[in-house]
């Protein structure tokens, strides 16, 4: 005999129109009260929320920072409202429930990447990866201490990556498939871990997705608590984690008083119906709370910059609703992997990397003044191209439609090409160019103005490389063996 799921909702509805009850002054029942408590509630949530990203998106300076922490702000208001309707449609609240952990899930992405540009900034070239190449080997924390790990080594920040960002897939299949077959009757949440029903096997999985992504913050974490001082980090990540903290435990908490009959039946609502109302009523109120904390956890004060005035609110706000840097990152980490198993050489050593740059521990520059503006989009960055970190969120170039390109200098330029697999380079003015083979081809970088003066000659097989200030770059055939070509 198949196992048949307890209804949560009583045959019986209530006919009493909240409103109604309201305007003629007749006597609210205790669930009305509390749906006034949470509308309240979720309203103030919603004004300091909003208070908060207003300031932040009229002073968007330092844009792939403040997506991630608008996308952050947006928790507490999101889920009172999500709170507030499901204690209001109560009937419905499992669907309102799995909807409402998606954005859990967005939310632990989007400080991961956070706190991956803090200490990208740290480091010479604004990537994460230089700044782990002053990391020595380390074992993991617990409890698999006893193994231990490189942070220089090419898979490892791909791995944390993967680690975290892959709870961002798993949580919204997880959320769809409990309400399919919470539609067919078969998720039966207040069942239990009743093997027969879809919720034990969705649960696990889920802890097991969310355990790996927490893990994975945790180590990277540990890894980079130096280059996140200042940054309040803990601070930031606990305004994130209590909300989680809070909204699962106190549903525990509630479930077992249901359980043990602490908790009684009404005419219209029944004890797991009571239960989750409750659940919700304490959400709303709390997210008052966690609003006004993340004014100080995430103040927008810390990009407050009046030489430069204020921003335009449309574009954060595009930005922090776009969630493209995710897929990228994630495709990014999958395609290392990819290749990781084909044996591609710059999976295997710090050395060399599909950009052309190379990663050592000399390499690895130290916090200062200048990275931060230059990651700040510095027009003014005089480093060679091989040192600039690529355009981020470039959708073509992260999977592989086009190579990467880098961002324009008035000081310095990088130029590739000559002859048959032959590279001229230029840096601040000087150029030099080697060239042999047969067919010279445009450099990489053409679309790069040069303004600075710039004087150079280089030679292979009769092709000729030159250099003229205030041009861009412009290949001609000139002569030579099979077209060597000129660049003015």
């Amino acid at each position: 005999m198949p196992a048949i799921c307890a209804d949560d909702n009583t045959q019986a509805v209530e006919q009493d129109d909240f409103w109604s009850t309201l305007e003629h002054g007749g006597h609210l029942q205790a669930h009305q009260i509390g749906w006034l408590i949470a509308g309240a509630c979720t309203v103030v949530a919603v004004v300091i929320a909003l208070i908060n990203i207003f300031r932040h998106a009229r002073n968007y300076l330092v844009p792939a920072e403040q997506r991630q922490i608008l996308r952050i702000l947006y928790m507490p208001p999101i889920f009172g409202i999500i709170s507030f309707f499901s204690y209001r449609y109560f009937r419905e609240y499992v669907y309102y429930e799995l909807i409402q952990i998606i954005y859990e899930a967005i939310t632990i992405a989007a400080f991961f990447l956070l706190i991956v540009e803090f200490v990208a900034a740290t480091a010479s070239d604004n990537r994460a990866e230089m700044a782990l190449m002053r990391k020595d080997k380390k074992a993991l924390p617990l409890p698999f201490c006893c193994f231990r790990f490189r942070p220089t080594k090419p898979y490892f920040m791909y791995t944390i990556k993967w680690a975290v960002l892959q709870y961002v897939i798993v949580r919204p299949l997880v959320s769809l498939a409990g309400i399919i077959t919470n539609a067919e009757g078969l998720y039966c949440e207040s069942g239990g871990y009743n093997i027969h029903f879809a919720y034990a096997y969705l649960e696990g999985v889920d802890f097991i997705s969310i355990s790996i992504t927490l893990y994975g913050l945790i180590v990277f974490y540990a890894l980079t608590r130096e280059e996140l001082k200042g940054r309040r980090p803990l601070a930031k990540f606990i305004a994130i984690k209590l909300i989680i903290f809070f909204t699962f435990y106190q549903s525990f908490v509630f479930s077992v008083l249901e359980k043990t009959g602490k908790i009684k039946a009404t005419t219209y609502w029944t004890q797991t119906n009571v239960a989750n109302g409750l659940n919700a009523l304490c959400i709303c109120i709390e997210m008052v709370f966690f609003s006004a904390f993340m004014l100080w956890a995430y103040p927008a004060s810390d990009y407050v910059d009046k030489t430069k005035g204020h921003t335009s609110i449309w574009r954060p706000l595009l930005d922090s609703v776009n969630f493209s840097d995710f897929a990228i990152e994630i495709w990014r980490s999958t395609k290392f992997f990819i290749d990781y198993w084909r044996k591609k050489p710059y999976t295997r050593s710090t050395s060399a990397s599909p950009s052309g740059t190379t990663y050592t521990k000399e390499t690895a520059g130290a916090y200062n003044k200048e990275s931060t503006e230059i990651s700040r989009g510095d027009e003014n960055d005089t480093r060679p191209f091989a040192a600039r970190p690529p355009l981020k969120n470039d959708f073509d170039s992260a999977f592989g439609l086009r190579p990467e390109r880098y961002g324009r200098t008035t000081a310095g330029a990088f130029a590739r090409g000559a002859g048959g697999g032959g590279a001229g380079g230029m840096n601040g003015g000087n150029m030099a160019g080697v060239g042999a083979g047969v067919g010279g081809r445009r450099g990489d970088y053409d679309d790069v103005p040069l303004v600075a003066n710039a004087n150079g000659r280089g030679h292979g097989g009769g092709g000729s490389i030159d250099s003229m200030s205030g041009e861009d770059v412009e290949m001609r055939p000139v002569g030579g063996v099979n077209g060597g070509r000129r660049m003015r």
